[in-house]
């Protein structure tokens, strides 16, 4: 049975937070637009890769919470609370994400969360 969208997704942020970019790099199209609100965008697997690494080089262990989730066609629309543990404590993110899912693979990949909410939590400060 193929997989879902929120399965392929669900993949992808599992193994994406825990660092196993061999399994989660080929989640993603070799052209895939990730776009970090507060950030900025990147297009493909590796750019996507140095955009998520900057963020959780300090972190020592994430996972993640889907609150909410609702499909239309190939968008998937996600609620989900990422939790990162730093070295202080445990750091808890509210995100919506957006995530174009073709024939498994995330072609694009958009969240938007408060960056005042990471800052006031974070051990270093965000460039």
């Amino acid at each position: 049975m193929p997989a879902t969208a929120l399965d392929s997704v669900t993949r992808f942020l599992t193994e994406a937070l825990n660092q196993n970019w061999d399994a989660a790099l080929p989640l993603m199209t070799d052209d895939c637009v990730y776009t970090n609100v507060p950030v900025g965008t990147v297009i493909g697997p590796g750019a996507s890769r140095e955009m998520l690494e900057q963020f959780l080089k300090p972190t020592l262990e994430n996972t993640f919470v889907v609150k909410n989730h609702a499909q239309s066609g190939e968008l998937l629309f996600l609620e989900r609370v990422d939790r990162h543990r730093v070295q202080s404590g445990w750091v808890e993110l509210p995100i919506n994400s957006v995530f174009r899912v073709r024939n498994g693979k995330i072609a694009e990949m958009r969240e938007y969360f408060d960056v005042m909410t990471l800052a006031k939590q974070w051990p270093v400060p965000l460039a």
